[in-house]
């Protein structure tokens, strides 16, 4: 039940739809119940022989008979369609309140999720909503409203043998607490299974390349296939508890069946029960069991909808650990001065990454950070965005407290260009004016020349508007590293971070790159990682990280006068 309000709330906002389905629901109801009312009074008329007045009266009756179809063809329209539409509305919502959750969620909430798991609690979890609003939730106060219309009709026509009928009840209402509570288990199992199964379909589709040159095909086909029919054992459980509840509920609702014909009889018999009220009552008792059958049915559908509502909700409850303080403020007419002042940093699972780091990068210079792979140097670009945050210290923009800047200010003047540069499956104009959705032609271009990319992209077919493929796989790692450079540049932030931009690619095209880099030099504050030294030789300041700590720091010449750390690694690279 307390599942059930959570999600109750969800759809408020289309409640309008919601009520005047279900009013329609209850109307449809009512209609349901008058029917065979009138068709025991038209079999009374007959049984007793038809009179003209009796024939006058069955026209009458049968001209309500009509009505109350027709009313039940309407009732029935607006009642499946409303709910229907105030459903899909309510999974468009919430598709994209867990898609918008988790594009805010810190970097850190990734670390343990996997790609697909996380597709498949938008797209397929979230539609379990839709099963649950427009089929159970309608269909459930049917069922009810009409159980206990009917009751109310038996019981004024026989009250003993109403009570006869309700013999099976208490069997039926235990066998479905117990149902559900065995079968919900397995079908979140199942909702967990579906989703391993997108993660590894979507990291091998991802991966094909690898799996083709390395020749693994036949080895993935067994982990998908493996994966595949965990899913289906899963289901294949809940199912089997299904098929042992729904025959014997239906069991249950025969014998009740049984001892009311058995006990009218009996009644008809010994207190002489009029025909009319004999057929009444059996056309009634099919409406009687209908319901306690469909509830058995919805149960099933409901445990189900359930275990994927609740993998919804983990996301949209889940705690962001990295959002904007009370006082937050913009962050505006910035400068680019950076500031870490003793920071520290650890990731829960590990020890410390950063340790007690501290330095000042002035506006419009580059500031570069070298060391071995794997002390932090990542992670210290990744705090000045507010990505992850600072175990101790504090860290500042022109003197501004990252805490006291609004996340959305502080990245909107912060242009990163990352090692693994990630491009949108669009044109390349697209992805150069990605942050920039008002950019003109002519400042893409502008960009594009300043990141030396132009005159590659103007050899293209479509020139501009290439399609660069998913990810940007038709372009050169170079190529998508000088438009990752444009994005920056056409961005005009005042900060740049380089993570690695000239890690994976050729001498030609470093040096191209590092003719862009010298082309903001002087107008951006630039932070750059760099393993390849010879692209930040001209840095305003060098500082060299080594297990998490700064051991050296100053400019390219002081720190090979020095002969230590910085000084060896620039021998080892030349060798």
């Amino acid at each position: 039940m307390k599942m059930l309000l959570r999600l109750s709330r969800e759809a408020l906002k289309y409640k309008a739809l919601y009520v005047i389905a279900i009013l329609s629901t209850l109307l449809l109801t009512l209609v349901n119940l008058g029917a065979p009312k009138v068709m025991a009074e038209m079999t009374g008329i007959v049984s007793s022989g038809v009179t003209d007045a009796g024939l006058s009266r069955i026209r009458i009756l049968t001209a309500i008979l009509v009505g109350l179809f027709l009313l039940r063809v309407l009732f029935r329209f607006l009642s499946n369609y409303l709910a229907h539409k105030a459903a899909w509305y309510l999974v468009g919502d919430l598709r994209t309140r867990t898609y918008d959750k988790l594009e805010r969620m810190h970097i850190g909430y990734f670390h343990d999720k996997q790609t697909g798991d996380l597709m498949s609690r938008i797209v397929n979890d979230t539609r379990d909503f839709e099963l649950l609003y427009a089929h159970m939730i309608p269909e459930t106060i049917t069922n009810i409203v009409t159980f206990l219309g009917v009751l109310v009709v038996l019981l004024i026509i026989n009250w003993k043998l109403a009570l006869i009928t309700c013999a099976p009840l208490p069997l039926i209402f235990i066998s479905g607490i117990i149902f559900s509570k065995k079968v919900r288990p397995f079908f979140k199992v199942s909702q967990k299974k579906m989703g391993e199964l997108n993660g590894k379909l979507q990291d091998n589709l991802s991966g094909i390349q690898e799996i083709q040159s390395f020749g693994r095909e036949e080895y993935e086909t067994e982990r998908v296939d493996e994966k595949n029919f965990e899913h289906i054992r899963a289901m294949l459980k809940a199912l089997k508890i299904s098929a042992i509840f729904h025959p014997t509920v239906e069991f249950i609702s025969s014998l009740g069946t049984v001892l009311v014909v058995a006990f009218g009889g009996y009644l008809a018999y010994k207190d002489g029960l009029a025909v009319e009220d004999v057929v009444a009552f059996l056309l009634y008792l099919a409406l009687f069991y209908a319901p306690v059958t469909g509830l058995a049915n919805l149960l099933e559908n409901m445990q189900q909808s359930l275990a994927g509502a609740e993998r919804v909700i983990a996301v949209l409850d889940a705690p962001c650990e990295i959002k904007d303080t009370k006082d937050a403020e913009p962050l505006e007419d910035a400068k680019g001065e950076i500031e870490f002042d003793h920071v520290s940093f650890s990731y829960e699972t590990g020890g410390k990454i950063l340790d007690d780091v501290s330095f000042t990068c002035e506006p419009g210079k580059m500031l570069a950070i070298v060391g071995p792979t794997g002390v932090g140097k990542t992670t210290l670009t990744r705090l000045i965005s507010r990505f992850y945050e600072p175990s101790q210290g504090k860290i500042r923009i022109d003197g501004h407290d990252l805490n006291d800047i609004t996340i959305e200010s502080l990245r909107q003047n912060i242009s990163p260009v990352l090692q693994d540069t990630f491009l949108f499956n669009g044109t390349i104009a697209e992805n150069i004016g990605y942050a920039v959705p008002d950019a003109s032609r002519e400042d893409i271009m502008e960009a594009a020349k300043a990141a030396n990319i132009h005159n590659d992209i103007m050899e293209m077919p479509d020139q501009y508007d290439t399609l660069v493929g998913e990810r940007g796989l038709r372009l050169s790692g170079g190529q998508k590293q000088r438009v990752a450079i444009s994005r920056a540049i056409l961005r005009k932030s005042p900060i740049i971070i380089l993570d690695e931009a000239t890690a994976s690619v050729d001498v030609e095209t470093e040096r191209q790159i590092q003719h862009a880099i010298s082309g903001i030099a002087g107008k951006r504050t630039i932070i750059a990682i760099a393993h390849r030294l010879s692209t930040i030789r001209n840095a305003d300041q060098i500082i060299v990280i080594e297990n998490g700590k700064i051991v050296e720091r100053g400019t390219h010449e002081e720190l090979m006068k020095n002969g230590g750390s910085y000084a060896h690694m620039n021998r080892l690279s030349e060798d």
